[in-house]
Formats: C-alpha cells, sequence, structure tokens
C-alpha cells in the first residue's frame, strides 16, 4: 500500500523502438549482431541500383555528323516571355546566337517586336554568314497587324542577311487570320520586299488551302508527329509521307520544313513519349535523312521556352536542342542516356533508403528475413519513387506558383514514406518479430491478499435505464474486497432516464453513490472531474467504466495487482464487444475494431506507448491527481479525454500496462451514423491533443516522452493525416478533371446545340485555361505512390489480421470495408481540428432502433455524391481522352480506387439499414468459420 500511496514515477529514456538485449559495447558487436539485416539491405540496395542501371542504359542511335540546317530562334532566357514586357537583351541574343553558330548557319525568327527585330543586325555582326528567316507575329489585333508588317518590311528591306521572310506564324491553324486575309497580308509584303515570302502552318493546312500555296514563293511547313499521337518509330516515316503529299500538292513550289521537332519531357500524347531519348533518336535519324535528300529545314527549337508552357502544355517548354541554361541536351553522336548524371541520384536514393530501412530494423533485430525483406523493399521502392519525383522537378522549368504546389506534393510524398516505412516497421514486428518485452499475464491476487480500495467512475448522460442496470449489476458481483462505484450523470434533462439509474444504486448498496449534475460543463472530462473530488478519501485506485460495459468479476483481481509496481501508472484492457452477433453491420464493426485492440495495441505496449481508453481503465490516485492541470485531472477541452490524459501520465514518467485479455464488454453503435460520429470524435481529439502537446510530439529535443512513444503517438496519428490529405486530393482531382474533360471535348466538338441555340466552345475552353484549369494529366510519377500505399494498406490489413486476428477471410475483408468506410469522416475531422480549437462532445448512441433503408441512405449521403462525382469524372477521362495514354488510363484508376472508401461508406450504410433478419443468411454463411476465431480472439489476444 505504501507503493500504491507514494510512488516514484520513473522517466529513464529507452533508446526508439529498442530491442530486446543490450546493445553490444564494440562496434563490431554491433555490426555482428546485425550483420543478417546489413545483407538483406545490401542485397536489396543492389537490386535498386541495378533497376536504375536498366531504365538508363545508353541506347545507341544514328550519328549524324554533318550541320544542322537550321534552328527555330527565340532567344527568351529564364524569366523572360514573348507575352511580357522583359525581353531579351541585345548582349542576350548575341550570346544565344553565338551559341548555336557551332550548330548552325541559318535561323527563323517569330516576331518583328519585342528586341526580335533586331536578330538580323545582331546576327550579321557576330557571324557575317548566318543567315535569317525573318518572322512575324499576327494575331486577330488588326492595327497591330499592320504595325507587325510594317516592321517586317522595313527589317527585311534593311537587312542583307535575310533570306527568307514569314508572314505570321500559324495564323490561319489559330483561326486569328482568315485565309483570304492571309492572302492579303502576304501579297502586301510581297510588292515591298525582295526575299521569298511565305506563312508558316502546319502540313494539313496547306493540303486543305491550296490558296496559300498559290499566293506564296515557298510552302513553309511543320511536321511535329508528337502533336499527331505517333510513336517515334512512325514519326520519321510520317513526317516525309506528309512532307511528299505536300510537294506533291504544290508542284514546282520550294517546301521548306519550317519546324520540325520533338520534346524532351511532357505528358504523352497518345502513342508518343516525350523523352530525352526518343527526342535525339528521333531528330538524329531525321538529321540523316534530310542530309541525303537536300531538305531544308529549322529543328524546332533552339532553346527550350517554358513560358509556352501556360497554354501549350508542360511539353511546349522542352522542344529545344539546348536546355534553358544553354546546356546542350544530347551529342549528334554516340550513345544517349535518358539520365546522365542518373548514378548519382541513385546511389543518393539507395544510400536514403538503406539508412532509412537500417533505422527502424536495428531496433528490432529480432525480425525475421522476410520481415527484413519486405521492409527494405518498401523503403527502396517508394525512396526510389520520390528521389524520381525530385528530378522530375529538377529538369522541369516551373513559375514560382508551380514551385510551391511541387514541392507541397514532394512534401506529401514524404509523409506517404513516412506512412509507409512506419505501418511497414509494425507489419514486420507484428508478424515476423521473435522478441517480446512488455507481455503482461495477469494473474489474479490470491485470497487473502492485501489489496487496495478502487473508486470505479461511471459517467452517463441519456443513457437507456436498463442498458445502465445491467452494468452495474456487473459490478456488484465483482470478486474484490473493497471498492466503490461511483455513478455520474450529467446533462440529462429527462427524469425517466436518470431517476431509475438512481433507485437501483439504492438497492445495490452504500458501495453504489448516485449523482446527478444536471447542466454540467465539461461533457464526460466534467464529469469525471466531479466523480474525482467525491471519490473516497482511501481509495488508491481510480477505474473509469463506459456505461455500457458488464466487466468479468475477476477484472479488478487479476488487474489491480500491476500496481504493485511503483512505475506504473494505469492500465488498460482491451474494448470488446457482445453484441457482435447483432446483425452483419454489426459484426464488421467488431472486427474492425478488433485489429487495434489486437495488434496495435500490443505493438505499442512494447514501447510503453499504448493510448489510454475512457472504458476498461485503472489508473493510480495519486498519479491522476498529481498530473492535474489547474486543478483538473481529465482535460476538459479536449473530446478525447481518455487519450490526453494517457499521454499526460506518460510525459510524468508513469508506466503502461496494456493487458490484450478481454476483462469486460460493451455494445457497438447501432447505426452507421453513430458509428461514424464516434471515429470523427476521435480523430478529432487526436488533433487537439497533438495542437495541446505539439512540442512533446513533435521537438526531437524535449525529452518528456521516449523516443519510442514519441513515435508511435506521432506515426500512430500519421494515417488519419493521410486521410486528411486524400480528402484534398480527392477534391483536387476532381476540379482537376474538369478540365481534363472539358477542354479536349470542346476540341472535338467545336459547337454544339442546345435548346435550339448553336454554340462555339471555344469561349468555354478559354474561360477554363483562363480559370487554371489544365488538360494535361499531373505527372505519372505522383500518381503511382497513391496507388501504391492503397495496395499496401490492403495487404497489411490482412497479413496482421491473419496473424492476430482470430477471424476468416470474409470478416478480414469486413473488417477493411469499415476502416474503408470512415475514411472521408477522418479526413473530415482532421481539417476540423486544425482550424477549430473545440467540438461538441458527440455521445455515442448505443441500443437505439436502427434506421431504415432511406434513413441509411441519407447518413451517407455526403460520401455517396463524392462517389457519384468520380466515377462521373472517370467516366469523363474515357470519353473524352479514350484510353489514348497510359496518363489516361492512370488518372481514370486514381479516380475509380479515391471511390472506393466512399463506395464502402455507402456499402457501411446501407448494410447497417437492413433489417437483422435479412442480414441473417448473410451471417449464416460465414459464422462457421468464425464463430470459434471469436471466442479465441477474446481470450488469446498475442
Amino acid at each position: 500500500m505504501n507503493a500504491l500511496a507514494a510512488p516514484r514515477p520513473s522517466n529513464n529514456p529507452e533508446p526508439m523502438l529498442s530491442g530486446s538485449r543490450p546493445p553490444p559495447s564494440s562496434v563490431a558487436g554491433r555490426l555482428g549482431r546485425h550483420r543478417v539485416t546489413l545483407a538483406i539491405l545490401l542485397v536489396v540496395a543492389l537490386a535498386h541500383l541495378g533497376a536504375w542501371w536498366a531504365m538508363n542504359r545508353p541506347v545507341s542511335m544514328p550519328d549524324f555528323r554533318g550541320q544542322v540546317n537550321g534552328l527555330a530562334f527565340a532567344p527568351y532566357q529564364r524569366g523572360q516571355s514573348a507575352e511580357g514586357t522583359n525581353w531579351p537583351t541585345p548582349d542576350q541574343i548575341e550570346g544565344d546566337i553565338r551559341r548555336v553558330s557551332g550548330m548552325t548557319r541559318h535561323i527563323r525568327t517569330y516576331a518583328v517586336h519585342g528586341g526580335m527585330e533586331r536578330i538580323p543586325e545582331i546576327a550579321r555582326a557576330a557571324y557575317p554568314d548566318m543567315r535569317v528567316t525573318l518572322g512575324s507575329w499576327l494575331d486577330r489585333r488588326l492595327d497591330r497587324n499592320a504595325a507587325e508588317i510594317r516592321r517586317l518590311v522595313q527589317v527585311a528591306r534593311e537587312s542583307r542577311n535575310v533570306e527568307r521572310v514569314l508572314v505570321g506564324n500559324e495564323a490561319v491553324l489559330r483561326g486569328d487570320v482568315t485565309p483570304a486575309q492571309m492572302v492579303g497580308y502576304i501579297e502586301q509584303v510581297r510588292r515591298q520586299v525582295r526575299q521569298p515570302v511565305s506563312t508558316a502552318e502546319p502540313w494539313h493546312v496547306w493540303m486543305d488551302h491550296p490558296e496559300l500555296g498559290n499566293a506564296v514563293d515557298y510552302i513553309t511547313i511543320h511536321l511535329l508527329p508528337y502533336w499527331e499521337g505517333l510513336p517515334v518509330d512512325n514519326a520519321l516515316r510520317f513526317i516525309m509521307e506528309k512532307y511528299d503529299a505536300v510537294r506533291a500538292r504544290f508542284p514546282g513550289k520550294r517546301v521548306v520544313i519550317g519546324e520540325v521537332g520533338w520534346p524532351s519531357d511532357g505528358v504523352a500524347q497518345g502513342a508518343a513519349r516525350a523523352s530525352r531519348v526518343n527526342q535525339a533518336l528521333f531528330m538524329r535519324s531525321f538529321f540523316n535523312i534530310a542530309e541525303a535528300r537536300g531538305l531544308e529545314y529549322f529543328v524546332m527549337e533552339a532553346f527550350d521556352q517554358p513560358w509556352k508552357t501556360s497554354f501549350e502544355g508542360r511539353a511546349a517548354g522542352h522542344w529545344g536542342m539546348y536546355d534553358l541554361d544553354r546546356a546542350q541536351k544530347w551529342p549528334l553522336t554516340g550513345p544517349v542516356q535518358e539520365t546522365p548524371a542518373w548514378l548519382g541520384w541513385a546511389l543518393g536514393a539507395s544510400f536514403a533508403a538503406f539508412l532509412s530501412a537500417f533505422f527502424f530494423l536495428s531496433r528490432r533485430p529480432d525480425i525475421r528475413w522476410q520481415g527484413k525483406l519486405m521492409l527494405a523493399a518498401l523503403s527502396q521502392g517508394f525512396v526510389a519513387l520520390g528521389t524520381c519525383v525530385v528530378l522530375a522537378m529538377s529538369e522541369t522549368y516551373m513559375s514560382t506558383t508551380a514551385g510551391v504546389v511541387w514541392s507541397l506534393l514532394v512534401a506529401g510524398q514524404v509523409l506517404l514514406l513516412a506512412i509507409l516505412l512506419s505501418d511497414g516497421f509494425e507489419l514486420a514486428e507484428t508478424v515476423w518479430g521473435r522478441v517480446s518485452k512488455r507481455q503482461w499475464a495477469p494473474v489474479p491476487a490470491p485470497e487473502g491478499t492485501p489489496l487496495p480500495k478502487v473508486s470505479i467512475h461511471l459517467p452517463i448522460c441519456n443513457e437507456p435505464p436498463a442498458m445502465v442496470r445491467e452494468t452495474l449489476d456487473a459490478l456488484a458481483a465483482l470478486d474484490y474486497p473493497d471498492f466503490e462505484v461511483l455513478v455520474v450523470d450529467n446533462n440529462t434533462t429527462d427524469p425517466a432516464l436518470w431517476e431509475p439509474v438512481a433507485e437501483h444504486c439504492a438497492r445495490l448498496g452504500a458501495r453504489f453513490r448516485f449523482f446527478h449534475l444536471g447542466k454540467w460543463p465539461g461533457f464526460k472530462a466534467g464529469a469525471l472531474n466531479f466523480a474525482l473530488r467525491e471519490t473516497a478519501p482511501d481509495a488508491a485506485v481510480i477505474g473509469v467504466l463506459d456505461s455500457d460495459y458488464t466487466v468479468r468479476p475477476d477484472w479488478l483481481r487479476r488487474m489491480v495487482p500491476f500496481f504493485n509496481r511503483p512505475e506504473v501508472g494505469f492500465t488498460q484492457s482491451p474494448q470488446d464487444y457482445r453484441d457482435a452477433h447483432g446483425g452483419l453491420f454489426k459484426r464488421l464493426m467488431f472486427w474492425e475494431y478488433a485489429g487495434f485492440f489486437k495488434a496495435g495495441m500490443v505493438t505499442r505496449n512494447e514501447r510503453n506507448a499504448i493510448i489510454q481508453h475512457g472504458t476498461m481503465t485503472l489508473i493510480r490516485k495519486s498519479a491522476l491527481v498529481g498530473a492535474a492541470v489547474e486543478g483538473k485531472a481529465w482535460a476538459e477541452w479536449c473530446i478525447c479525454e481518455d487519450s490526453e490524459l494517457g499521454l499526460r501520465l506518460m510525459r510524468r514518467g508513469w508506466e503502461a500496462v496494456y493487458c490484450p485479455d478481454s476483462m469486460g464488454r460493451g455494445v457497438m453503435p447501432d447505426d452507421f451514423s453513430a458509428y461514424r460520429k464516434q471515429r470523427h470524435r476521435w480523430a478529432f481529439g487526436a488533433v487537439q491533443i497533438v495542437k495541446g502537446h505539439w512540442r512533446a510530439l513533435l521537438n526531437p529535443f524535449n525529452r518528456s516522452l521516449t523516443q519510442g512513444q514519441r513515435f508511435h503517438f506521432v506515426m500512430g496519428w500519421m494515417p488519419w493525416l493521410g486521410d486528411a490529405l486524400g480528402l484534398a486530393f480527392v477534391l483536387g482531382g476532381l476540379v482537376w478533371s474538369v478540365g481534363l474533360v472539358l477542354i479536349p471535348l470542346t476540341r472535338l466538338y467545336p459547337s454544339f446545340d442546345l435548346f435550339g441555340m448553336h454554340l462555339q466552345t471555344e469561349g468555354l475552353r478559354t474561360a477554363l485555361v483562363a480559370a487554371g484549369l489544365s488538360d494535361e494529366f499531373p505527372i505519372t510519377l505522383f500518381m503511382i505512390p497513391s496507388l501504391g500505399l492503397f495496395a499496401f494498406k490492403l495487404a497489411q490489413i490482412w497479413t496482421l489480421y491473419r496473424a492476430r486476428v482470430a477471424c476468416g477471410p470474409w470478416d478480414r475483408l469486413g473488417a477493411a470495408l469499415g476502416g474503408l468506410a470512415l475514411t472521408h469522416t477522418i479526413g473530415k475531422a482532421v481539417w476540423q481540428g486544425f482550424f477549430k480549437r473545440r467540438a461538441h462532445f458527440a455521445r455515442t448512441p448505443k441500443m437505439e432502433n436502427a434506421p431504415a433503408l432511406v434513413q441509411g441512405l441519407m447518413t451517407a449521403r455526403q460520401e455517396g455524391m463524392v462517389m457519384l462525382l468520380l466515377w462521373l469524372a472517370a467516366a469523363g477521362i474515357t470519353l473524352a481522352h479514350r484510353g489514348g495514354t497510359w496518363e489516361a488510363i492512370l488518372w481514370t484508376v486514381i479516380l475509380l480506387v479515391q471511390s472506393v472508401p466512399y463506395l464502402a461508406a455507402v456499402s457501411m450504410a446501407l448494410v447497417a439499414a437492413m433489417p437483422a433478419r435479412q442480414t441473417s443468411a448473410v451471417l449464416g454463411a460465414v459464422s462457421a468459420q468464425s464463430s470459434a476465431g471469436q471466442a479465441v480472439a477474446r481470450t488469446e489476444m498475442r
């Protein structure tokens, strides 16, 4: 009894995730202890490096040893744009001309304003033999077009090195200028200059408008097979067919290829893949054919121009032979690698993954090789994907806004990695761990052994009297010499609910005291604080019980002896339920709850990091009083006051004991709405706790928690943060899908009839782009990890349940369904917790009639609406893109996978609404395989 009255808590920091044996004193000894771990990590790291090597092997392709005929020349530097007022300086233009002079002696320009009109003059001064095809830009602004034509004529007449003139660029294709208007502009220029005059359009525009060909001195065609969606292997054949077709259409006219090229990066267009290797393969093959046939051409283009991505997509910024920093992307001879610097990235990724996996596995050398291999493979694979994302960022030209978005996405990837490694480690040590340090086998105290007095606190609020009487009768049957029961009713206004409970307490005798508080602050925490003040002075242990729990007679006799150890501050038994056979919905909930108490809590107990629950818990009274803040032991500001108290006790150095044996059973929520409210309260309360204890949880220099405790509390709640991010990604994906669906459809259907009106879609497309929507899919590397994590979570649940929870495969699937159904609710709760300080304490109603079918659907109406929107978006993507690219297929899969938790929520609501007689047949199909397992689960939570 002295130890109970005046305990000394221990606060000795233990190594994070420490194993069961003391570490060897020497480095060699420690390495020897981990030799199997190191060997497995090394093998997986080498496999990782091998995958990088396989994806970046040098690709052989035709060499080109001649000189490139010409380059499309736009000398815009980083931060400059043809659409703004920040234009290249003469020195910058001269520097770019000098840079391309080693590759070609012909350049083509696109405008005669913004300093571009000085290019012929600068080129002639730097390289007298550099020839310029002078271009001009025409759009729908007629007055601006007139000024552009005047400057074009003036520069052409004044510059001796201008060999050709181009009036406009793809102006007819864009619809800015009609063919008739273009013919007029061409004739106007031809009358005033000595050089040959043409305009530049894609090949099909010339074929569709032969009047253009008749008006020009030479034909300038654009051949860009990437935009045609052709694979690179067929691209060369395609452009030569189109080139020959245009020549045949306009015999006797010289045909100049004004643009030919392939982007080194960007979203796939049909079968066309934008990559550095494909760009080099296409261009070097074309150069050789062009040289053999004597073709005149301009490569699209000299330098990458990322300012074009805002209206042409990501690929538009990557057509250059040189990148934005003026480095040549690939050589004209010899093999080409997709990522020339891949080895450095690969070594960095492999080493980081090696350290990450070793950080976890070195703490548990007793994990079998299968678990080590699984965690090593997860770490290497996911770090490799993250490294590829960062690598893609380094090669992508981003605005400040885009950089912020990408940085947030990378931060999300880091979070996913943390969740993956944490869950992977939990799986490895739970399934493949060999040594357990803190398994507690409660042994009832022998008769006659002195036992401390226990004060059991039972807060109730609007509970059915029959249910509370059942709980009280179980307490009255406790096989324990000295205890009291304090029943505290708060905020119940109907006397018909609390008076029968008061009468029943009076019948049970002096051990049972009843208090009716009426309107009382603090919800359950307020009632418990009141009960603590009314506790018998000689009580040494406080027990807390929910109003629906019927305890075993030996509960106290088996659990109280743990307090003989002076460092123990509280004990916890699992939440168990007696109504698992009350229908299919109850069965699904039962097994969903079971996973945490039979696997998660057992693992957390190994590092003294269990979550305290507001039922089936015993607390040393002196510890509870000593942890009080401003006179209140239970935090009334937190709706999860039980978990908050457990964390506070651990911060003060108290040890917790988790006994996995079932000591009492309650009842589960009656419908999906109540089930959801309960989980909302837990998730919101977790955010409150993190905000209230952030220094202890997130500051590594704060030593009030051990590293193992900090790890379990932070990483244990991290998946809920993942659900919040998942909700944001769902909403963002729906918005993104609007552009992915509507913008391509406006191209497929330029006009449509609505209620007798003929409407053009061009304005809709412009409005969508102006709103920031895009018809390009997110980078594939951002989509794959989310799918991988989802698949791993399902595999983790299945494996953990098979190893730790005695239920059949159908019940495992049911447990997964129940967990997925709460994803949306948890995500909302976390976001609300970030922005709200407090939430209403939503009491979980029990033993109430199940709702009707329609009411059941209405409880999941929000999830159902999101599910339908995701399905509509997936169907729209399929319609608009016709499954033409892997990006389209992958995005459709993402949308469908995102809909799975919402489908689960609707399914759970429907199951909850089904009358019990309709679920009996379903239960009969699985009861044979699981009834025995359920009995085992209550007694063998190992």
